[in-house]
């Protein structure tokens, strides 16, 4: 059994940690995602990140000693973005993210539940999209992938052709800024990236 546990129903997270050959138990959490009044991208999308981690964490049926739990947002003017609902929530979403720069907040915390050890962090990108008129954004909705996407898009999909520009991590807009997590799974000693050792019995 591996110690390391993801707590996300992202199947993209685990792909990206898989990448550089690091494996992981995918299983989501049940937390429910709420935002608080006056609170920062930043806070919000680490403090997320350390719910889904401990919550996944709680359950002795889950086996495994470290949890990582992640949360994307996507924010515009303000505005906070999750995943869409419907269909209109997320063209509302794409209408308003087009013709403009966005930022893309993400929130990791890696949680030991044999020591109570917790270290999180979070990294933002900035994401410049091109101007989208109504047909590009609705056959880009009859994929059917904006409705588990932070902000109503995938990046590494799809939506690859509404994206001008990047400044920051690419994986961070996909949901997992693999840079940083590896740093930390590596300095936890966790695992290492390609290492035959991780995958032992």
């Amino acid at each position: 059994m591996n110690d390391l546990v993801l707590a996300s129903a992202s199947l993209r997270r685990r792909d990206l940690l898989a990448s550089v050959g690091i494996a992981c138990e995918v299983v989501p959490s049940d937390l429910v995602e709420s935002r608080r009044e006056g609170e920062r991208p930043e806070d919000h999308v680490v403090r997320l990140a350390i719910g889904k981690a401990k919550e996944v964490a709680s359950r002795r049926s889950v086996k495994g000693r470290w949890f990582l739990g992640c949360d994307t947002i996507v924010v515009r003017d303000g505005v906070f973005m999750g995943k869409p609902n419907c269909r209109s929530e997320a063209f509302d979403m794409l209408r308003m993210l087009s013709g403009g720069v966005h930022y893309v907040y993400t929130g990791y915390a890696i949680y030991d539940r044999e020591t109570d050890l917790l270290r999180s962090g979070s990294v933002v990108t900035e994401v410049l999209f091109k101007t989208l008129n109504d047909t590009e954004i609705n056959d880009y909705l009859d994929i059917g992938e904006s409705f588990d996407k932070a902000g109503g898009y995938a990046i590494q999909k799809g939506a690859a052709f509404m994206v001008r520009q990047i400044n920051g991590s690419y994986t961070n807009v996909v949901g997992l800024p693999l840079c940083e997590v590896v740093e930390l799974l590596e300095e936890l000693e966790i695992t290492y990236p390609f290492s035959d050792a991780f995958f032992e019995e």
